[in-house]
Protein backbone atom coordinates (compact mmCIF):
# COMPACT_ATOMS: atom_id res chain seq x y z
CA UNK A 1 0.00 0.00 0.00
CA UNK A 2 1.32 3.40 -1.01
CA UNK A 3 0.16 6.47 0.92
CA UNK A 4 1.06 10.13 0.31
CA UNK A 5 0.27 12.97 2.69
CA UNK A 6 -0.11 16.65 1.88
CA UNK A 7 -1.59 19.87 3.23
CA UNK A 8 -0.96 23.53 3.93
CA UNK A 9 2.32 24.34 5.64
CA UNK A 10 2.23 24.01 9.42
CA UNK A 11 -0.80 21.72 9.70
CA UNK A 12 1.23 18.81 11.12
CA UNK A 13 1.44 16.44 8.17
CA UNK A 14 4.90 15.16 9.12
CA UNK A 15 3.73 14.46 12.66
CA UNK A 16 0.70 12.53 11.46
CA UNK A 17 2.79 10.60 8.94
CA UNK A 18 5.22 9.60 11.70
CA UNK A 19 2.39 8.48 13.98
CA UNK A 20 0.90 6.49 11.11
CA UNK A 21 4.30 4.88 10.48
CA UNK A 22 4.48 3.89 14.15
CA UNK A 23 1.00 2.38 13.98
CA UNK A 24 1.77 0.34 10.87
CA UNK A 25 4.97 -0.88 12.51
CA UNK A 26 2.94 -1.99 15.53
CA UNK A 27 0.74 -3.95 13.12
CA UNK A 28 3.81 -5.82 11.89
CA UNK A 29 4.16 -4.01 8.56
CA UNK A 30 7.45 -3.24 6.85
CA UNK A 31 7.41 0.55 6.73
CA UNK A 32 9.33 2.71 4.26
CA UNK A 33 9.00 6.45 4.86
CA UNK A 34 10.01 8.80 2.06
CA UNK A 35 10.60 12.39 3.11
CA UNK A 36 9.95 14.47 -0.02
CA UNK A 37 9.62 17.79 1.80
CA UNK A 38 12.19 20.44 0.72
CA UNK A 39 12.76 21.08 4.46
CA UNK A 40 13.04 17.48 5.65
CA UNK A 41 12.77 16.63 9.34
CA UNK A 42 11.12 13.22 9.29
CA UNK A 43 14.28 11.61 10.70
CA UNK A 44 14.04 13.65 13.90
CA UNK A 45 10.29 13.04 14.12
CA UNK A 46 10.89 9.28 13.94
CA UNK A 47 13.85 9.45 16.33
CA UNK A 48 16.42 8.45 13.70
CA UNK A 49 19.90 9.86 13.10
CA UNK A 50 19.50 12.62 10.49
CA UNK A 51 23.16 12.23 9.52
CA UNK A 52 22.51 8.62 8.59
CA UNK A 53 20.97 9.36 5.20
CA UNK A 54 22.10 11.58 2.32
CA UNK A 55 19.39 13.56 0.50
CA UNK A 56 19.26 12.55 -3.15
CA UNK A 57 18.82 16.14 -4.33
CA UNK A 58 22.25 17.05 -2.92
CA UNK A 59 23.99 14.53 -5.15
CA UNK A 60 24.57 16.85 -8.08
CA UNK A 61 27.09 14.61 -9.83
CA UNK A 62 24.80 11.60 -9.61
CA UNK A 63 21.86 13.63 -10.87
CA UNK A 64 23.88 14.85 -13.82
CA UNK A 65 24.80 11.27 -14.69
CA UNK A 66 21.27 9.93 -14.28
CA UNK A 67 19.48 12.70 -16.20
CA UNK A 68 20.71 13.75 -19.62
CA UNK A 69 19.05 16.38 -21.74
CA UNK A 70 18.03 15.22 -25.20
CA UNK A 71 19.30 17.55 -27.96
CA UNK A 72 16.50 19.79 -29.21
CA UNK A 73 14.21 18.86 -26.30
CA UNK A 74 13.53 20.84 -23.09
CA UNK A 75 13.17 17.57 -21.13
CA UNK A 76 15.65 15.25 -19.46
CA UNK A 77 15.92 11.50 -19.94
CA UNK A 78 16.54 9.32 -16.91
CA UNK A 79 19.12 6.55 -16.92
CA UNK A 80 16.93 3.61 -15.83
CA UNK A 81 19.59 2.10 -13.57
CA UNK A 82 18.38 3.42 -10.20
CA UNK A 83 18.08 0.20 -8.19
CA UNK A 84 21.35 0.89 -6.40
CA UNK A 85 19.91 4.09 -4.95
CA UNK A 86 17.20 2.15 -3.16
CA UNK A 87 19.74 0.38 -0.98
CA UNK A 88 22.64 2.82 -0.95
CA UNK A 89 20.66 5.87 0.17
CA UNK A 90 18.11 4.34 2.50
CA UNK A 91 18.52 4.45 6.28
CA UNK A 92 17.20 1.42 8.17
CA UNK A 93 16.91 1.94 11.91
CA UNK A 94 14.53 1.26 14.84
CA UNK A 95 12.25 -0.80 12.60
CA UNK A 96 11.79 1.98 10.03
CA UNK A 97 13.26 2.51 6.58
CA UNK A 98 13.78 6.15 5.63
CA UNK A 99 14.75 7.85 2.41
CA UNK A 100 15.13 11.62 2.13
CA UNK A 101 14.75 13.23 -1.28
CA UNK A 102 15.71 16.64 0.08
CA UNK A 103 15.57 20.19 -1.20
CA UNK A 104 15.62 20.97 -4.90
CA UNK A 105 17.74 24.02 -5.58
CA UNK A 106 18.53 24.91 -9.18
CA UNK A 107 18.83 28.21 -10.99
CA UNK A 108 16.49 27.26 -13.81
CA UNK A 109 13.89 25.44 -11.71
CA UNK A 110 10.68 24.21 -13.30
CA UNK A 111 9.32 20.73 -13.92
CA UNK A 112 11.91 19.90 -16.59
CA UNK A 113 14.97 20.33 -14.34
CA UNK A 114 17.03 17.16 -13.86
CA UNK A 115 16.41 17.02 -10.11
CA UNK A 116 12.65 17.02 -10.49
CA UNK A 117 12.79 14.46 -13.27
CA UNK A 118 15.05 12.06 -11.35
CA UNK A 119 13.09 12.43 -8.12
CA UNK A 120 9.77 11.86 -9.85
CA UNK A 121 10.96 8.82 -11.79
CA UNK A 122 12.76 7.32 -8.81
CA UNK A 123 9.82 7.93 -6.52
CA UNK A 124 7.49 6.27 -8.97
CA UNK A 125 9.82 3.29 -9.16
CA UNK A 126 9.94 2.92 -5.39
CA UNK A 127 6.21 3.27 -5.06
CA UNK A 128 5.64 0.59 -7.68
CA UNK A 129 8.16 -1.86 -6.26
CA UNK A 130 8.21 -1.29 -2.49
CA UNK A 131 6.55 -4.02 -0.43
CA UNK A 132 3.96 -3.50 2.25
CA UNK A 133 3.57 0.13 3.35
CA UNK A 134 5.24 3.13 1.71
CA UNK A 135 4.52 6.48 3.37
CA UNK A 136 5.34 9.59 1.38
CA UNK A 137 5.59 12.93 3.18
CA UNK A 138 5.12 15.58 0.48
CA UNK A 139 6.02 19.25 0.50
CA UNK A 140 3.40 21.71 1.69
CA UNK A 141 0.91 23.10 -0.81
CA UNK A 142 -0.01 21.89 -4.28
CA UNK A 143 3.19 22.03 -6.37
CA UNK A 144 3.91 18.30 -6.09
CA UNK A 145 0.61 17.53 -7.82
CA UNK A 146 1.65 19.67 -10.78
CA UNK A 147 4.93 17.77 -11.02
CA UNK A 148 3.17 14.41 -10.83
CA UNK A 149 5.31 13.12 -7.95
CA UNK A 150 2.33 11.37 -6.34
CA UNK A 151 1.50 9.32 -9.43
CA UNK A 152 0.84 5.71 -8.53
CA UNK A 153 -0.11 6.14 -4.88
CA UNK A 154 -3.07 4.21 -3.49
CA UNK A 155 -4.14 6.97 -1.11
CA UNK A 156 -3.61 10.71 -0.76
CA UNK A 157 -4.27 12.09 2.72
CA UNK A 158 -4.84 15.83 3.01
CA UNK A 159 -4.21 17.16 6.52
CA UNK A 160 -6.38 20.08 7.51
CA UNK A 161 -6.75 22.07 10.73
CA UNK A 162 -9.84 24.01 11.85
CA UNK A 163 -9.10 27.24 9.97
CA UNK A 164 -10.50 28.81 6.82
CA UNK A 165 -7.09 29.08 5.12
CA UNK A 166 -6.29 25.42 5.79
CA UNK A 167 -9.67 24.35 4.41
CA UNK A 168 -9.17 26.45 1.26
CA UNK A 169 -5.78 24.85 0.61
CA UNK A 170 -7.15 21.37 1.33
CA UNK A 171 -9.98 21.83 -1.17
CA UNK A 172 -7.53 23.08 -3.80
CA UNK A 173 -5.33 20.01 -3.27
CA UNK A 174 -8.41 17.78 -3.54
CA UNK A 175 -9.43 19.43 -6.80
CA UNK A 176 -5.99 18.95 -8.34
CA UNK A 177 -5.81 15.38 -7.05
CA UNK A 178 -9.10 14.63 -8.78
CA UNK A 179 -7.78 16.15 -11.99
CA UNK A 180 -4.73 13.87 -11.98
CA UNK A 181 -7.03 10.95 -11.16
CA UNK A 182 -5.74 9.88 -7.76
CA UNK A 183 -8.31 7.27 -6.79
CA UNK A 184 -8.56 7.56 -3.00
CA UNK A 185 -8.33 11.05 -1.54
CA UNK A 186 -9.36 11.75 2.05
CA UNK A 187 -9.11 14.53 4.62
CA UNK A 188 -7.50 14.06 8.04
CA UNK A 189 -8.26 16.59 10.76
CA UNK A 190 -5.52 17.79 13.08
CA UNK A 191 -5.33 20.06 16.15
CA UNK A 192 -9.00 19.30 16.78
CA UNK A 193 -10.06 20.44 20.25
CA UNK A 194 -13.75 19.62 20.42
CA UNK A 195 -16.89 18.65 18.56
CA UNK A 196 -17.31 22.20 17.26
CA UNK A 197 -13.97 21.88 15.46
CA UNK A 198 -15.11 18.61 13.85
CA UNK A 199 -18.36 20.22 12.69
CA UNK A 200 -16.44 23.22 11.32
CA UNK A 201 -14.16 20.94 9.29
CA UNK A 202 -16.99 18.77 8.01
CA UNK A 203 -19.06 21.76 6.91
CA UNK A 204 -16.09 23.52 5.30
CA UNK A 205 -14.83 20.45 3.46
CA UNK A 206 -18.24 19.12 2.53
CA UNK A 207 -17.30 15.70 3.90
CA UNK A 208 -16.28 14.32 7.28
CA UNK A 209 -12.54 13.71 7.80
CA UNK A 210 -11.72 10.00 8.02
CA UNK A 211 -9.82 10.65 11.26
CA UNK A 212 -9.30 13.57 13.63
CA UNK A 213 -6.14 14.00 15.68
CA UNK A 214 -6.51 15.99 18.92
CA UNK A 215 -4.61 19.12 19.82
CA UNK A 216 -1.99 17.31 21.87
CA UNK A 217 0.15 18.88 24.57
CA UNK A 218 2.39 15.82 24.49
CA UNK A 219 3.17 16.30 20.79
CA UNK A 220 3.86 20.02 21.24
CA UNK A 221 6.19 19.33 24.17
CA UNK A 222 8.08 16.63 22.24
CA UNK A 223 8.54 18.89 19.21
CA UNK A 224 9.70 21.84 21.30
CA UNK A 225 12.21 19.66 23.14
CA UNK A 226 13.52 18.07 19.95
CA UNK A 227 12.22 14.64 20.95
CA UNK A 228 10.83 12.01 18.63
CA UNK A 229 7.08 12.34 18.30
CA UNK A 230 6.75 8.55 17.98
CA UNK A 231 8.13 8.20 21.52
CA UNK A 232 5.22 9.98 23.22
CA UNK A 233 2.97 7.82 25.40
CA UNK A 234 -0.45 9.26 24.62
CA UNK A 235 -3.41 7.51 23.02
CA UNK A 236 -4.38 10.59 20.93
CA UNK A 237 -8.01 9.47 21.11
CA UNK A 238 -6.94 6.35 19.17
CA UNK A 239 -6.69 8.43 15.97
CA UNK A 240 -3.54 6.71 14.57
CA UNK A 241 -5.08 3.25 14.95
CA UNK A 242 -8.39 4.35 13.45
CA UNK A 243 -6.64 5.94 10.48
CA UNK A 244 -4.48 2.87 9.85
CA UNK A 245 -7.53 0.63 10.07
CA UNK A 246 -9.54 2.68 7.56
CA UNK A 247 -6.63 2.79 5.11
CA UNK A 248 -6.07 -0.96 5.42
CA UNK A 249 -9.76 -1.72 4.89
CA UNK A 250 -9.97 0.46 1.80
CA UNK A 251 -7.00 -0.99 0.20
Amino acid sequence: MKIAISGKGGVGKTTIMALLAREFKRLGKQVLVIDADPSPHMAETLGLRPEGVTPLAEMTRLLAERAEKTPGSPFYQLNPQVNDLLKDYMLEENGYKLMVLGAIQTADGGCACPENHVLRKMLKKMLLEADDVVLLDMEAGVEHLGRGTVAGVDHLLIVVIPSQSSIRTALKIKKLADEVQISNVAFVGNLVQDEADKVFLTEGLGVEPIACFPDSRGIRTAERNGQAVVAIDEDLENAPALLAEKLTMSG
